[in-house]
């Protein structure tokens, strides 16, 4: 019987050993992975912190740019400067006509309104706009024969409502479309000398919505490019 007993006693003891065994390395494991993972949330902190670091640079950079760009388009978009010297080059038949014209980056720039030009929403050359065009032809192939002509629509940013277009740069496009029909087709500006953009509302020379802001953004401009020697 006491052998027995003993015998019992030993297996207990072995069991009570196994499961202390089992126990701390469960422990350990535990331990192990609290470890892992508070090194886990530490990088994770550590990489936030450089993502917002990096952000905040970028939007820093962002500004930088927004600003350069604000100043590379009011430097390009600004209205052309009429020449005042004493050898400025004059055109009299575009005064007489009412078409503006000056100087942008040292290229010629003729400006027509569509006051003159065209109905509001309309792509179709009024007889005034056939008319001044006609004068705007005649000086360019005479005093820049070798030049091309950029013919530029824009409009105002008033949405479209009650016209077939789609949008302004449809609009802006198709008037200008009208300009090179004309000068092609009855101003004797040969085609290959002409360039067509359409701009719609993308490129205003007036800020504001007053109706003089507005008036001054529709218009169509030929931009004169001479040939580089």
């Amino acid at each position: 019987m006491t052998i027995g007993l003993n015998r019992i006693s030993l297996a207990g003891l072995g069991l009570a050993m196994a499961l202390f065994s089992g126990a701390c390395q469960t422990e350990r494991a535990y331990r192990d992975a609290l470890e892992e993972q508070t090194a886990e949330n530490r990088r994770l902190r550590e990489e936030r912190t450089q993502i917002k670091g990096d952000i905040r640079d970028m939007s820093y950079q962002h500004e930088s740019l927004e600003n350069a760009l604000a100043e590379a388009n009011a430097k390009l978009l600004e209205v052309p400067k009429q020449d005042t010297s004493a050898n400025a080059k004059r055109f009299p038949e575009l005064d007489s006509a009412g078409v503006a014209y000056g100087l942008r980056n040292g290229e010629m720039v003729v400006t027509m309104s569509s006051d003159i030009t065209f109905a509001s929403g309309k792509a179709e050359l009024s007889k005034a706009g056939r008319s001044a065009l006609s004068s705007v032809a005649k000086a360019l192939l005479r005093e820049y024969p070798d030049a091309e002509y950029w013919i530029e629509g824009h409009t105002d940013s008033d949405p479209i409502t009650k016209s077939k277009f789609g949008s302004n740069r449809e609009l802006s496009i198709e008037r200008a479309m009208a300009v090179l029909h004309y000068f092609v087709g009855d101003a004797d500006v040969p085609d290959s000398k002409c360039v067509v953009a359409g701009w719609g509302q993308y490129r205003p020379v007036a800020s504001g919505t007053t109706k003089e802001s507005k008036s001054k953004n529709r218009r169509v401009e030929i931009v004169v490019h001479r040939p580089t020697k």
